[in-house]
C-alpha cells in the first residue's frame, strides 16, 4: 500500500490489499484527515471499495449504510467484507473496519451493511428534478484551507446558497445548502467517489443555529440511483449537491442530501443522523 505519485489522492486512500478471503488491509491517508480522524466520506468509500474488490460481488452498489462507532486513528486498519446472502438480483453484505487498540487487540471502529444489485431496464422517472441554478463557472471556488482539516482540500466546492455562516451569532433560520462539487484534482466519477461526495456537507446544525457546536455523523445511508455507465458519462464533471436538515431534537438531527450531475440526472441520495452538543 505504498503511495504512488501517479495516483489520484482518492485512489491512494482507497488502496486495499487482500490478506484473506473477504479481508483487506488499508492505511489512513493524511490527505483526507478531519479533526480527530479521517473524513467520514473516505471511510464510507473505503468500505464500499472492499465490496467492489470482492471476487464474489454481484451487480453494482444499490445502498450503503455506515455506522461510525469510533474514530480511526492514523495508521493501518483492516476491513472485513462478507456477502451474507445472494439472491437472483440482489446481494447483501456486512462490513466492518478494525484497528489495533492501546493493548494491541483488534477493536471495531466502524460497522456497515451494503446491498448490490443486478439492475434491469424498466420504467423510470424522477419526482425531484434538479434545482434551477447557475452553472459552476458562475460560482466562486472555496479557496484552499490551511489547518488541520486537510480533507477539504481534496474537493473543489463552488457554493451557491447556504454555505458556512459568516457570523456565529445564533441568527440562523434555515438549513438548506446548495453547491457544485467534484474531486480535486478532477477525477472520473465512480461509486466510491460518489459515496464520499454524499458526505461532503458540513453539519446542518451549524447553518440552522449559526453556532459552531461540536457535531459528528453517527450513521449515514447512501442510495445509488445511477449505473456505472451513467457515472462514466458524468466523467470529471461537477455534481450539484443539495442538503437540508429535517428535525433537530435532543442532541441529534437528520440530514438529507441529493446529488445530480450537470445533465440533471440524479445519481445518489443520502440520509444521515448526526449528534450535536450545546
Amino acid at each position: 500500500m505504498t503511495s504512488s505519485s501517479h495516483l489520484h489522492p482518492l485512489d491512494e486512500a482507497l488502496q486495499l490489499a487482500a490478506s484473506a478471503p473477504g479481508q483487506y488491509q488499508g492505511q489512513t491517508h493524511p490527505g483526507y484527515w478531519n479533526m480527530v480522524g479521517p473524513f467520514g466520506g473516505i471511510t464510507a468509500a473505503t468500505l464500499l471499495q472492499a465490496v467492489m474488490q470482492h471476487p464474489d460481488r454481484l451487480g453494482e452498489p444499490l445502498s450503503l449504510t455506515v455506522n461510525y462507532a469510533g474514530a480511526l486513528a492514523a495508521g493501518p486498519f483492516s476491513v472485513q467484507a462478507t456477502p451474507v446472502r445472494t439472491n437472483r438480483s440482489t446481494q447483501h453484505w456486512t462490513l466492518s473496519i478494525l484497528q489495533a487498540g492501546a493493548d494491541g487487540a483488534q477493536v471495531v471502529t466502524t460497522t456497515a451493511t451494503a446491498v448490490t444489485a443486478a439492475r434491469r431496464e424498466t420504467w423510470s422517472v424522477s419526482d425531484l428534478p434538479m434545482p434551477s441554478v447557475q452553472p459552476p463557472a458562475q460560482h466562486a471556488t472555496v479557496p484552499p484551507q490551511v489547518g488541520t482539516i486537510e480533507w477539504l482540500n481534496r474537493y473543489e466546492m463552488r457554493p451557491i446558497a447556504g454555505f458556512i455562516p459568516e457570523a456565529w451569532d445564533g441568527s440562523g433560520d434555515h438549513s438548506l445548502s446548495q453547491l457544485w462539487m467534484r474531486d480535486a484534482p478532477p477525477r472520473p466519477l465512480d461509486f466510491c467517489a460518489l459515496a464520499a461526495l454524499a458526505d461532503l456537507f458540513f453539519p446542518r446544525v451549524w447553518l440552522r443555529r449559526a453556532r459552531h457546536v461540536p457535531a459528528g455523523t453517527v450513521s449515514i445511508t447512501v442510495y445509488f440511483h445511477a449505473s456505472s455507465a451513467q457515472l462514466q458519462a458524468t466523467g470529471t464533471g461537477y455534481l450539484l449537491g443539495q442538503a437540508r436538515g429535517q428535525e433537530f431534537r435532543n442532541g441529534f438531527f437528520d440530514q438529507t442530501v441529493q446529488l445530480w450531475n450537470e445533465a440533471g440526472l440524479m445519481l445518489a441520495t443520502s440520509h444521515q443522523i448526526v449528534y450535536f452538543k450545546e
